[in-house]
């Protein structure tokens, strides 16, 4: 089962954090970039005090504990969702929740 999200991700091309069990480590923001048998190509980076450095490693399928990604992340500094100008206003957010408000007082 792990192998087959494996490869949907290296398929999708999403960034993911793999762990690794015999390093007993994580890493962040990697992309999958092939899966040849047991091998498993990925390419991250890593941020030090005055350099970033691009990795890619190979690595045994069986030494993948974990891989998980980020679904969405809103910011706790601003609440406020930002919506587009140029959003047709039928998909906007707030618009659709006027409108059935205003529905709700004509039918009382």
């Amino acid at each position: 089962m792990l192998h087959r999200k494996i490869y949907q991700f290296c398929q999708d091309g999403q960034e993911v954090c793999i762990y690794l069990r015999d390093q007993q480590r994580w890493i962040e923001g990697a992309k999958i970039l092939a899966l040849e048998g047991d091998l498993v190509t990925i390419r991250y980076e890593t941020e030090e005090e005055d350099e970033i450095s691009a990795w890619e490693e190979m690595v045994r399928l069986e030494s993948i504990g974990a891989v998980n990604r980020k679904l969405a992340s809103v910011s706790r500094l601003n609440p406020d969702i930002l919506v587009s100008d140029e959003c047709p206003e039928a998909e906007q957010i707030y618009a659709g929740r006027a409108e059935s408000d205003e529905d709700e007082d004509e039918d009382e």
